[in-house]
């Protein structure tokens, strides 16, 4: 893959093969930020475990210290009491049968989290095949499915993530923005990390974190030494 002469130029200023501790880590993606917007900083686990496997999957959510550095717009699917309760709370469009309506005909997608209560759940999969594949679609697991709708809206509002494996055995998060600062960042970062120590099936066997990488939307990524003590 041909990279910019940017990209090149930042790079270089990572040892390639070097982990760093969490501190430098997240000094050298600030450092290689240097795109002309507010780069994302992520987040990159490789887990020693087996996706394909039902005893082995690592999938939760972790509100970060200091959010996500996004503003989110979310989407409650609700009525009655519950509906204005998610109104109160900050949620950014409430409905029920109109939503639903509005997703299946017009294809909207104007949020980035959909939250709704149990009873509602008949309802909302008339939209799965909509929501599952772009990642919005409710969970008890993500706790998006729940009865209190307020404490949801607004820890998705504080910054809530949700972390689970890809095919590949990697998690994938976003733990804040370069103009969040190291300090910052490293709070975020280890918010996750220990939720995903937390989070490691008994079924697991042998190293767990094989690897951990940060980097930013438009850097390169940089390898970081994280023990699990």
């Amino acid at each position: 893959m041909k990279h910019s002469k940017r990209f090149n130029e930042v790079a270089s200023k990572v040892e390639r093969g070097q982990s760093y501790d969490v501190e430098s880590a997240l000094a050298k993606v600030v450092e290689t930020a240097s795109a002309k917007f507010d780069e994302s900083i992520e987040l990159h686990v490789k887990l020693g475990v087996d996706p394909r496997n039902a005893d082995q999957q690592v999938r939760g959510t972790v509100v970060l210290p200091h959010g996500t550095g996004k503003s989110v717009k979310v989407l409650v699917i609700a009525k009655g009491e519950k509906a204005d309760i998610a109104k109160a709370a900050g949620a950014d469009f409430v409905g029920a049968e109109d939503m639903i309506e509005k997703i299946m005909k017009e294809n909207w997608l104007g949020f980035d989290a959909c939250i709704t209560t149990p009873d509602m759940m008949g309802l909302v999969g008339r939209i799965a095949r909509i929501l599952g594949p772009r990642g919005l679609m409710p969970n008890p697991k993500s706790g998006t499915v729940t009865p209190d709708v307020a404490k949801a809206v607004k820890d998705v509002k504080a910054g809530k993530v949700e972390y689970r494996l890809d095919k590949t055995a990697i998690v994938h998060v976003i733990i804040g923005k370069k103009s969040f600062g190291v300090a910052n960042l490293k709070e975020n970062m280890v918010a996750v990390m220990d939720a995903l120590i937390k989070a490691k099936p008994q079924a697991a066997k042998g190293i767990y974190l094989k690897s951990v990488a940060v980097a930013s939307t438009m850097g390169p990524g940089v390898k970081v030494n994280y023990s699990m003590n």
